[in-house]
């Protein structure tokens, strides 16, 4: 944890600014992925939801393709997809280096996990409500919103934190291609110069955002869930 002019690496002024900078890059990669994966991830769910044998618009073979669309981005690994899409990448940011970049990536592979999860969150919501709501002539949209989603709000929210959570994780994968944030900075100054401290700060950092993300996903939860 000693510089070789023997000053510790924490102790130094420059390091402060690159370790607010990287924590700043990892959170505006977290909010701005999150909005993205709100964003599609939730009408993808709702959708696969529908389409299911048990959806209100049930179809068999829409639904076979959506879900093996689904379960195909969800089984690429986060790593292979950010090389996989840096054509991609470059087309929509300009770059493929940098935290702006690499929220293409996340969001592309978040999106199918958020929206399967969301799936799961709206089959447990009990059919006999939805069965009630249908016998009083309310329309499916109507079903959709008030009923299912309404219903599956606190999971839905659950999901989304369990995301997130696993969001972090890539944005330091992210690192080892020039993603920027904590990770970038613990490979840079961590491992590649053996700046033990580096490292230690980072995973400190995010193991914090790890349990800020979850505290705030659980008390969210514990306000709207009323059954």
């Amino acid at each position: 944890m000693i510089l070789a002019s023997g000053e510790m690496f924490l102790d130094n002024p420059v390091f402060h600014g690159r370790l607010w900078d990287a924590t700043a890059e990892t959170l505006l990669m977290m909010v701005f992925t999150t909005l993205a994966v709100a964003a599609f991830g939730l009408p993808l769910g709702v959708l696969l939801h529908s389409v299911s044998p048990k959806g209100l618009t049930p179809a068999a073979p829409v639904y076979r393709v959506i879900s093996l669309i689904v379960d195909f981005g969800r089984s690429i690994p986060f790593i292979i997809l950010m090389i996989a899409l840096i054509p991609f990448t470059r087309f929509v940011v300009g770059s493929a280096l940098g935290w702006q970049a690499t929220v293409v990536p996340l969001a592309v592979g978040a999106i199918p996990f958020f929206a399967r999860l969301v799936q799961n969150a709206l089959r447990e919501v009990d059919s006999g409500k939805v069965e009630a709501v249908q016998m009083m002539g309310a329309s499916k949209g109507h079903i959709t919103y008030h009923v299912l989603i309404r219903e599956a709000l606190p999971g839905i929210v659950g999901a989304l934190t369990v995301t997130v959570v696993t969001l972090i994780s890539y944005t330091a994968m992210a690192g080892t291609i020039g993603g920027g944030g904590l990770g970038a900075l613990a490979i840079d100054y961590g491992y590649r110069r053996y700046q033990s401290d580096t490292m230690v700060a980072c995973i400190v950092l995010l193991v914090a955002l790890v349990a800020l993300v979850q505290w705030i996903g659980d008390t969210v939860v514990r306000k709207i869930d009323h059954r």
